[in-house]
């Protein structure tokens, strides 16, 4: 995919790992246009060379034709809120929730995460949330300065447009703190996401255990948070992530009209467009189309919106997140390569390509002089098994 994205405003400042020089042979390395038999070899956290050979040097680690392939990087996940608060109304300390967020993702192949946390706060109702985007996102960095964490993190702020709060909480934030991706969130009942109410009702009623009579109070109190602050957190959320150095994201987008405001804020990642009208407009406008690796694994969305792999086949697909399963990021990946007949284009979808679209250039393929960042990959009859990953040249699950 040819990027619109401007180069990378956000600096890794992790010491480098002690070096030493490691070779992975008899592998399937999996390069950007093909699948090589060869060995890969790193030094310290860059990888040095990769060679098409079948020799299996002394000392290096035999991969017994086991593929090797870029480590995962994911845009968009709403995995940590999980561990952070496992039941509604259980909230779990804030540093074993992340570390055990980050080792879940490890074991998964992601090795660069933009964890996704809302900002913007609904202060009333049954249907409330409260702030907490700051003090995680404080936590994060911290165990991340400490050496704690297993893999690269970065923050991505979801700016919720039917809020309360949104200006004070984007303010705590700025360009110091890893923001990578903003996103505009509107989930205003009867439109985008939630174009059929009848999902959100669905939602609410199971996870929220709330009745009929309070969700429709909850769906009126969001609506009049979009008639009072829709227009004017729009705006700002744009400012913001400017501020911050951020590349900016569109949410749900559904029509040609959504996506030419998006375009007009400067949006170039649209995530999860609802409809195959959006994606073509996400096209012509040279917007990057990102979608969810549940839609891939399910053939569908649980929204009731467009699928995944419908777009996939008209070539309206750049980018996979995993959204709300991380283990799905892979499987969906090797899905889509034998949907397409093209596994390198498929792991492209979850490496080069948001790699690129969050504006990071020293990541994403195998390649010498990027970072020792790869999994190690089995696939069987019906899935791929991950045996191994390795972050900055560290195996880390």
């Amino acid at each position: 995919m040819n990027s619109p994205f401007p180069p990378s405003r956000i600096a890794e400042t992790d010491d480098s790992p002690v070096s030493q020089e490691t070779c992975l042979a008899n592998a399937r390395i999996v390069l950007s246009d093909r699948v090589a038999h060869g060995r890969l070899t790193f030094h310290g956290d860059t990888i040095v060379s990769v060679e098409e050979t079948p020799d299996v040097p002394k000392g290096a680690l035999d991969c017994e034709g086991d593929y090797l392939v870029p480590g995962l990087v994911e845009l968009h996940t709403d995995n940590l809120e999980r561990h952070i608060q496992p039941r509604p109304g259980v909230d779990w300390p804030l540093a074993p929730a992340i570390l055990a967020h980050d080792g879940e993702l490890a074991a998964t192949g992601i090795t660069t995460v933009f964890d996704a946390l809302r900002v913007g706060s609904i202060t009333e109702g049954k249907g409330r949330y409260d702030k907490y985007a700051r003090s995680t996102a404080s936590e994060i960095l911290r165990l991340r300065d400490a050496g704690l964490t297993k893999i690269s993190h970065f923050l991505h702020l979801r700016a919720e447009i039917c809020s309360a709060t949104l200006a004070e909480e984007m303010e705590e934030f700025g360009p110091s703190d890893r923001v990578g991706i903003v996103s505009l969130m509107d989930h205003t009942p009867g439109q985008r996401q939630f174009r059929d109410v009848s999902k959100l009702r669905h939602y609410l009623m199971g996870k929220k255990h709330m009745t009929e009579a309070e969700v429709e109070e909850h769906f009126a109190h969001l609506k009049s948070l979009r008639d009072a602050y829709g227009d004017r957190h729009e705006a700002l959320a744009v400012r913001e992530a400017a501020r911050y150095g951020a590349v900016l994201a569109s949410h749900d987008d559904t029509t040609a009209d959504h996506v030419a405001t998006s375009a007009a804020h400067g949006i170039r990642l649209a995530e999860f467009p609802t409809t195959v009208e959006a994606a073509r407009a996400c096209r012509e406008q040279g917007i990057a189309i990102m979608m969810g690796a549940p839609n891939i694994i399910r053939g569908g969305s649980h929204s009731g919106n467009v699928s995944a792999l419908e777009l996939a086949g008209l070539d309206l697909l750049d980018v996979v997140s995993s959204d709300y399963v991380p283990a799905a990021l892979m499987l969906s990946a090797f899905r889509l390569g034998a949907f397409w007949d093209d596994l390198p284009r498929a792991i492209r979808t979850v490496s080069a390509a948001p790699a690129t679209a969050s504006g990071l250039t020293d990541r994403g393929a195998l390649e010498e002089g990027k970072r020792a960042d790869f999994v190690r990959v089995r696939k069987t009859d019906t899935f791929p098994v991950i045996r191994g990953s390795w972050s900055r040249g560290q195996q880390v699950g």
